[in-house]
């Protein structure tokens, strides 16, 4: 999650839009690297590097700040709308009834939310960080959607990354899933343009399983418009949260009339938060719903609101993609 302010000092580079941020949560690790498409392919494992103590260590990753006027909002490409149904394996655990809207605390229902959404680690800049992401149902039963910045951030895709679905207090319950393969939107990739902030990753086989048939997998959609009831979950880590504990907000979202076409949304998660879901249809008794848009950034001049880019086009592209490969 980053924070993006009004500046009147020079950029330190000319970007659209993603230079407009401040303060931005990542994740990934080892021996990735960039390839011509814009993907990022791990080249060994990085599942032992994250122990529960560098878990816990990892923090969110501060962005440089540039004049607003440097931050355009491009017209997004919009198609038919669509929509890809959860898949869940087993019993589920239902959840609790909790109040809608909220604006931040601690989801103590259960439902496959809790299996489903994690951490995700890497490395970036020598640092260890972390974002948050999400399994989703995919062909290859291995794709998780997060923020673009969560898997490439100032120009470089990041390392060791790995994604703990059901992450609690340094455990990971069902195990460490190191990626093969982390993409993003071409826009994205291009310039790191805040609209189009959504990455994903491709991850290895866990114990001869696949990561769906452990965890299960939320629904998407895309192309539904603005406006949506919405539920957001992460894993801020940034004060006053710790990272160590599963966040959820939930509200009625508006389309941002400020600097970008993202959606937004009442909510005090920070840092660590990024890529963390954004669901329309949720079902509170169940835990799962429609991967509709992530965590992405705050303005820091409302500290409480946060904002999402808008599922379109090239963020359905970008499933395909991760979901073939």
């Amino acid at each position: 999650m980053r924070d993006i302010r009004r500046s009147s000092r020079s950029p330190r580079r000319s970007r659209p839009v993603f230079a407009a941020l401040l303060g931005a949560a990542a994740l990934l690790a080892t021996g990735v690297f960039a390839s011509p498409a814009g993907a990022a392919t791990a080249t060994a494992d990085p599942a032992s590097f994250w122990t529960a103590e560098r878990m816990r260590q990892a923090t969110p990753l501060d962005l440089p700040t540039v004049d607003r006027t440097q931050v355009k909002s491009p017209s997004l490409a919009k198609g038919k709308e669509r929509t890809v149904a959860p898949t869940l394996p087993g019993a589920l655990n239902e959840a609790g009834v909790l109040a809608f809207p909220h604006s931040g605390g601690p989801w103590t229902g259960g439902g496959a939310v809790v299996s489903t959404a994690g951490r995700v680690f890497f490395t970036y800049q020598g640092r260890t960080a972390s974002c948050s992401g999400n399994a989703v149902t995919s062909s290859n039963k291995s794709t998780v959607i997060t923020a673009g910045h969560c898997v490439k951030l100032e120009g470089s895709w990041h390392t060791n990354w790995v994604f703990v679905p059901g992450y609690h207090d340094g455990q990971a319950p069902y195990g460490r899933w190191s990626a093969t393969k982390t993409l993003a939107t071409p826009q994205w990739t291009a310039s790191e343009d805040i609209n189009y902030d959504i990455g994903a990753a491709v991850v290895a086989p866990l114990d001869g399983k696949l990561l769906t048939d452990v965890v299960g997998g939320q629904g998407l959609a895309f192309n539904t418009g603005y406006n949506q009831a919405m539920y957001a979950f992460g894993f801020p880590a940034a004060a006053p949260y710790d990272g160590e504990k599963f966040i959820y907000c939930s509200g009625t979202t508006n389309r941002d009339f400020l600097l970008s076409n993202d959606h937004g949304m009442n909510c005090n998660m920070t840092g660590g938060s990024s890529g963390g879901p954004w669901f329309t249809q949720f079902n509170e008794s169940t835990g799962t719903g429609l991967l509709s848009s992530v965590n992405s950034f705050k303005y820091n001049f409302l500290p409480n609101r946060m904002y999402g880019p808008y599922f379109g086009t090239d963020a359905q592209n970008l499933y395909q993609t991760a979901q073939s490969s």
